[in-house]
């Protein structure tokens, strides 16, 4: 991906090293927010629970102003660059349906880290809230994705910020509240459910953005897309239950199939038209 000495974001709060709160034993809310995200993302919520159980109650604070890497400079420059272009991208496909784009701020954190949707730990990977508008980073999980997922490269990094910046699209668009209501109405999850549904339009969002950029800037080089296509393959919840339980229960899927996964990135990059992503009406994901 063709990256450097391109605009970066200025829509990006830092707070690495500044932690985030410490969940107490019994900490109710708290620690369910810490289960259910631990389920989307694949990892064994004990896991985080014995991590969270050794720590003290209260806020990490640091007097020392966090040192970065060279390496970890690279990465916040880089990630501040992707956000960029799904600003520009977004504002240009916005404006063309006579709306305008109100960008996510992006957060880079490190260890642990508060938002409005609750506590969240490094090892949950990114997300975004709805509830502040704002996508959350460990420029750690970087290093998962070249190890453990075995999906590394610089545009597998860039569609993982494209992905959660597409859940923003969704809040923007209304999709976000509708599905809540959904939810609240008692509708089924499961392989077909509304969480796969919108996950994997947040994959065909990023496909979009991947397409229209590549329209507006060239910034594709050889294998990107394959990189990206890999790196949806590599999150799919077959193959993340696969790796943690040794067997998939598609009843329990919050994410989609890695084929589904791919499949909807490249929908979305083959079209660069956003409004092919409606996964909530197409008969077969």
């Amino acid at each position: 991906m063709k990256w450097e000495g391109r605009r970066e974001s200025d829509n990006v709060e830092d707070r690495r090293g500044m932690g985030g709160r410490r969940i107490a034993a019994g900490g109710g809310a708290g620690i369910l927010v810490v289960i259910v995200l631990a389920l989307l993302f694949g990892v064994d919520p004990q896991q985080i629970l014995d991590q969270v159980g050794d720590q003290q109650s209260g806020q990490i604070s640091s007097d020392q102003p966090y040192q970065e890497t060279p390496e970890e400079a690279q990465r916040a420059k880089f990630a501040r660059v992707v956000l960029a272009d799904t600003e520009d991208t977004w504002s240009s496909i916005f404006r063309q349906s006579g709306k305008q784009y109100e960008a996510p701020i992006l957060v880079l954190y490190s260890g642990s880290v508060d938002s409005a949707c609750g506590f969240a730990q490094s090892a949950m990977g990114p997300f975004y809230c709805p509830s502040d508008r704002k996508v959350y980073l460990d420029l750690s999980f970087f290093d998962d994705m070249d190890g453990k997922l075995q999906a590394g490269g610089d545009f597998a990094r860039a569609y993982v910020i494209a992905h959660e910046v597409g859940h923003h699209i969704q809040t923007l668009l209304g999709t976000t509240q509708a599905v809540a209501a959904q939810r609240g109405a008692g509708d089924g999850e499961g392989a077909g459910g509304l969480s796969v549904r919108t996950e994997l339009q947040a994959d065909c969002y990023a496909g979009v953005w991947a397409k229209n950029t590549e329209t507006q800037k060239q910034i594709l080089e050889d294998g990107d897309i394959d990189e990206a296509l890999n790196a949806a393959a590599a999150v799919g919840d077959d193959r993340l239950q696969q790796r943690s339980r040794g067997y998939v229960v598609p009843e329990s899927f919050t994410h989609g199939t890695s084929a589904q996964r791919s499949r909807w990135f490249r929908r979305g990059f083959d079209s660069g038209d956003a409004n092919q992503c409606d996964t909530f009406s197409a008969g077969s994901l």
